[in-house]
Parts: C-alpha cells; sequence; structure tokens
C-alpha cells in the first residue's frame, strides 16, 4: 500500500510538471530563417551501374520560438531524379512541418540514376524549397548523371571583380593530359595554374556546366591537340535535343598572360554554345606568350568568339561563326590570320546586340571617362569577313598608340571601305561569297559561282597547303578557311 502511495505521488507530481511547462508558440515573424547543414547537396559517387545512394540533410531552427515549415518540396515534382524522407515520410512534397525552438529535423535524400543511359544529362540537378513564414530557401541537389571524368570547383578566385569558382588540374610545374577513354565535364573552371600545363589529347569530348569553363592562370598553358579525323570538342553539358544550337551554355575558355616559350597552342578542335569561346588577355601583366590557332571552327556563342585585350594571336584554317556581339574582338595587341572565314548571321535573339562580324580598337575608355592606348596591328590574308549586316568591319583608332592593319586578297562586306584606302590590297567587297548553310552554320563554299574561288594569293596559301578539311589548295588557293569541291 505505500509503494501504491508513493507511486500516486510521483504520478500527480509528473502531470503537475508537465502541465506548468511553458509551450513555445510558433512565431510567424517573416525575419525567421531556417539553417541548413549545407547549401548544396552533392552526390559525388560516379556510378558504373544503375545506383543510388543516400545523403543526409540538416534543417535548423536556431530561433527561440518554435517554427512552421508550410512546405518542402523538390522543385521538380513527380519528374525529379531525387526523393525526400522527413521524419519516416517519403515524397516529393511534404506540408506543415513544425520545427521546435533550438531543434533540428533530419531529412534524407536519396536519387536513382542510370548512368549508361545516353539520354541522361551529365549533371543532374534539383532543388529542394522550403517555405516559411513566406520565406523561401532552396538547398541545391547534384548528382553525376552519366560515366565521365569529373572536375568540380572546390575554390573561388575573384577576377576583375568577379568570382570563379574553379578546381586546379595542372598545378604549377605540372603537366596534366586529358585523354579521350572518358569524357570531362567540368563544374567551375577547369585551372591551369603558373608554370603548369593542360595538354588535350586528339578525340577528347569536354563539356562545360553552366557559367563554367577553362581558364589558364597567369603563366599557365593550354595545348589542345585534336587531328582532322578526332577533333576536341568543347561545348555544354546538355545533351538534349533543344540545347544542340543553344548558345550561352556555359561561360569560356580563358587564357591569361603568358610566359616566353610557352604559347597556347589551340589545333583541330569545335568549341561551341558558350558565352565567350576563346578569350585571352594580358590581365596581370604584357603577355611574353602568343595564342595559335589552327584547324579549328569556334561558333554559336552568346557573346564574342575571339575576345582579346592586348594579346598576340595567330590563326590559320579558323572559322568564328555566329555570335551575338562580334565574332573576333580586340583592343590593342598584334593578330595574322591566314585562310580564316570570319561570318556573322547570328539569327539566336531578334534583339541581340549584335556588333560587327570583326570589331578593333587601340583605344578604350577607363573609369573617368578618359582614353588609353595600346598599340594595334592586324593581318588577315585569304581570309572572308562576312555576314548580315552592311558592315562586318570596324576598327577605331586613336593617334596615340602605333596602329596598323593589312587585308590582303580577302572577301569583306563593307560600305567604308575599298582597295583604294591604305591597307587593302586587291579585296573583294559586298559579294555573297555562298557559303552551304551559314545559319547552321556551314561555311563550306556551295557553288561554282562563289566570287571567292581561286582569288586568294598563291603565296599565301602556300604557307597553308592544305584546308580545314585536308584539301589542298597549292596553286590556286580559295578565299576562306574552305577550298570549293565541286559535285
Amino acid at each position: 500500500m505505500k509503494n501504491r502511495h508513493i507511486l500516486l505521488i510521483l504520478t500527480i507530481l509528473a502531470l503537475v510538471a508537465v502541465s506548468c511547462k511553458k509551450h513555445n508558440q510558433i512565431n510567424p515573424d517573416s525575419n525567421l530563417k531556417l539553417e541548413f547543414s549545407a547549401d548544396t547537396v552533392l552526390f559525388d559517387t560516379v556510378f558504373t551501374s544503375l545506383g543510388s545512394t543516400t545523403h543526409e540533410l540538416m534543417i535548423y531552427n536556431r530561433h527561440s520560438d518554435d517554427l512552421q515549415i508550410s512546405s518542402i518540396r523538390l522543385v521538380q515534382g513527380d519528374g525529379s531524379p531525387f526523393r525526400l524522407n522527413l521524419d519516416g515520410e517519403s515524397a516529393t512534397e511534404i506540408y506543415d512541418k513544425v520545427i521546435p525552438a533550438k531543434d533540428s529535423l533530419f531529412s534524407f535524400l536519396r536519387v536513382t540514376i542510370n548512368p549508361n543511359d545516353l539520354n541522361t544529362p551529365f549533371v543532374v540537378e534539383d532543388e529542394l524549397e522550403f517555405v516559411t513564414n513566406g520565406n523561401t530557401q532552396t538547398v541545391k541537389l547534384l548528382a553525376w548523371g552519366q560515366n565521365a571524368n569529373y572536375i568540380v570547383a572546390d575554390k573561388v578566385v575573384n577576377i576583375g571583380g568577379q568570382p570563379y569558382p574553379y578546381h586546379i588540374v595542372a598545378d604549377s610545374l605540372q603537366t596534366t593530359v586529358w585523354t579521350k577513354e572518358k569524357p570531362y565535364v567540368v563544374y567551375g573552371y577547369a585551372l591551369i595554374n603558373s608554370y603548369g600545363t593542360l595538354r588535350i589529347e586528339e578525340g577528347t569530348r569536354i563539356y562545360c556546366h553552366q557559367n563554367g569553363g577553362i581558364l589558364s592562370w597567369s603563366d599557365g598553358q593550354l595545348i589542345i591537340d585534336g587531328t582532322a579525323e578526332e577533333p576536341v570538342i568543347v561545348q555544354g553539358d546538355r545533351l538534349e535535343p533543344y540545347y544542340q544550337n543553344t548558345p550561352g551554355q556555359w561561360q569560356q575558355i580563358l587564357m591569361m598572360d603568358g610566359r616566353a616559350g610557352a604559347d597556347h597552342r589551340i589545333s583541330h578542335a569545335i568549341i561551341r554554345n558558350g558565352t565567350i569561346g576563346l578569350n585571352c588577355q594580358s590581365v596581370l601583366k604584357a603577355t611574353e606568350c602568343a595564342l595559335r590557332i589552327d584547324n579549328t571552327i569556334v561558333e554559336n556563342q552568346s557573346g564574342y568568339g575571339l575576345f582579346s585585350i592586348y594579346y598576340a594571336a595567330e590563326a590559320k584554317n579558323f572559322v568564328i561563326a555566329n555570335c551575338g556581339h562580334a565574332n573576333f574582338w580586340a583592343f590593342g595587341g598584334d593578330y595574322r590570320f591566314v585562310h580564316s572565314t570570319i561570318a556573322n548571321y547570328w539569327n539566336a535573339n531578334e534583339h541581340n546586340n549584335n556588333e560587327h562580324a570583326v570589331s578593333v580598337a587601340n583605344r578604350a575608355i577607363d573609369a573617368n571617362d578618359e582614353y588609353f592606348y595600346y598599340p594595334f596591328h592586324m593581318e588577315m590574308e585569304n581570309c572572308i569577313i562576312y555576314g548580315k549586316q552592311k558592315d562586318e568591319f570596324k576598327g577605331v583608332f586613336g593617334p596615340d598608340a602605333d596602329s596598323s592593319y593589312v587585308f590582303d586578297h580577302c572577301l569583306i562586306r563593307s560600305e567604308q571601305y575599298n582597295n583604294d584606302m591604305p591597307g587593302f590590297h586587291q579585296c573583294l567587297f559586298n559579294l555573297d561569297p555562298m557559303f552551304a548553310d551559314p545559319m547552321k552554320p556551314d561555311c563550306h563554299i556551295d557553288s561554282l559561282a562563289s566570287p571567292v574561288i581561286g582569288m586568294g594569293n598563291p603565296l599565301i596559301g602556300n604557307q597553308v597547303p592544305y584546308d580545314l578539311d585536308g584539301v589542298s589548295r597549292v596553286g590556286a588557293p580559295d578565299m576562306g578557311a574552305y577550298q570549293f569541291v565541286g559535285q
């Protein structure tokens, strides 16, 4: 009996304690937000067969009052490859979850992917969205969708006030070689450090994610060694048919100032669907290296094909086609183009800010609205500069820097220039070159009536005896990167 009395007293005391305990109210203040154990959940397993993996995400309420999460959902809904599990409930959407003050919730995220399905993008993404007191917060979800070599940014550097997330792929005094066995997927920037070299062999495929690309830091070196049979391809990582010709899917190949004897070299490459195909800049100091290009196509860039600030570049059998601003834009520097085709029939956006196909200058305006100058020199030999606009070449030059340009045996669309003006030698003006399909773009010459056939300088043609397709041009070279081949 005594024990029963003691048990009864303890029960009453416990009930009193519970009834007297202060309950926290759910606080609707819109200034109160959740915190998470990560802002990105990365499923970094490289799958070799149909696979799935699970990661944990902690959801924290750091405040002194309870919070009610109105909704937690996967943005892509039932179409998402990810699945959410919260407190044993598995769904794509969960509603009205309360997190007590100074407490947390466990959530588990699962992804299932068949990496051998070639219709699956390389990078599979979704977002987990939380709505609390009218606030929307998201956590990014990333997984690898196909077998590839994944280069994932793990640091950030600022260039010109802009953040560049990067991962070092070739460190100082290191030579890294990329080969064709598996494609490379670049998330952020693949960075070549000072005195490092990245060499990319024939047949290698590189897929850059949005806002990513390749970055050669000051005194680094990029070498692309494709072949006619197996070019190196650099493009965006979206493989669906809709994205086949969509520009602006990734950022750029950026080459900073380099050291003497370590020229950047790009041979037999196809670079497409980015923002700036090739961006070469003397950012930290005057470059002592050059960019040397041969048998390469840069096409369908939302900004520029070749963008250069005070650099040196030489290009042979080079095609730059269909860019949203200018195909070739340069401020200062030293350039030579031989048997190159620069054609702009940009049509991705009717309201684009399309400039001239070739736009060059020796002066620019600084932050104080004052001009500053870099010397400029350019030679174009046996080239085609054409497009939809009446003038596809523009030069802006001031007297405070040495500047010159020469067009020798070129076809140019322009109403401002002619052969009677300095710098123009035996050029053709405003004659349709008759490209096969310039909108595609396909810049092969497609008609025996084309005015460029046999109109190149033979002495220059002998310096580049084969065209971009490997067709001989010795003796009677056509203008441009391609020699006409009759039906």
